[in-house]
């Protein structure tokens, strides 16, 4: 929920307040319309919290290089998803991004190197239902020119450049190309090799979308878009299992 929703409801529930209550005693409205003021406020900025928190994000970074003794996983294309949710004023919207293909490499138990690739033309909508016409409009905006520019960069990428423990948290690093654009990322994330089946599963994360240059509705590009704008985080979670090759 933004600031300036929260602006809009609070000055029209004042409005409201003041000609329903016209006729009686100044104090009780006022003590009243504090009471209003309160609790629209704990709403609000308890809902702005919902969002993850956003992947620390630095300048692109030197590939991981597996070593001889590494042993290699191919990604399970059927198994692994990308999911995503996008904010605006009025809510939000949610879907998926398909996996195209990709490697992890272990080494004595661990993640040592990888990458993947991520098919820009599998984007869908889950939120709306199918046969609306409105969910083949969004995908079809998202995958614009506005957007991500599908029919120019149909395939993102993510390569590994360390892996390493943080309070108490495994934090995967990798260079994560959308568009034109290559950016380092850190997220929090599990890992369990079970024989020849590895499994990676991502924390909820955010990204800001305007770092890669997705400008449609951001406020990072645009001063004049009143509350019409879109949020730049764009939130993702990672779920990958591989097969060892």
């Amino acid at each position: 929920m933004s600031l300036t929703f929260f602006y809009h409801t609070l000055n029209t529930v004042f409005h409201i307040f003041v000609f329903n209550n016209s006729n009686k005693k100044n104090t009780n409205m006022k003590s009243n319309f504090l009471n209003i003021f309160t609790l629209i406020t704990i709403i609000t900025f308890t809902s702005c919290d919902d969002k993850a928190k956003e992947a620390e994000t630095k300048k692109a970074a030197e590939a991981a290089v597996a070593e001889a003794m590494s042993v290699t996983y191919n990604v399970n294309t059927d198994d692994s998803t990308i999911e995503w949710k996008g904010f605006k004023p009025t809510g939000t919207h949610n879907g998926t991004i398909n996996i195209k293909e990709g490697i992890i490499n272990v080494n004595d138990g661990a993640i040592e190197s990888g990458k993947f690739a991520i098919d820009m033309t599998s984007i869908t909508v889950l939120d709306i239902p199918v046969e609306k016409e409105g969910n083949a409009k969004l995908v079809g905006h998202l995958s614009s020119a506005d957007f991500f520019d599908v029919e120019k960069y149909p395939v993102s990428k993510f390569q590994i450049t360390g892996i390493e423990t943080k309070d108490g948290k495994t934090m995967l690093s990798g260079n994560l190309t959308l568009k034109d654009a290559t950016n380092n990322i850190s997220i929090p994330v599990t890992t369990t090799v079970n024989g020849d089946k590895l499994t990676l599963t991502s924390e909820t994360f955010t990204i800001d979308r305007s770092k890669w240059n997705v400008e449609y509705g951001s406020k990072s590009f645009f001063d004049n878009l009143g509350d019409k704008f879109i949020n730049d985080d764009i939130e993702l979670k990672v779920t990958l299992t591989a097969n060892k090759a």
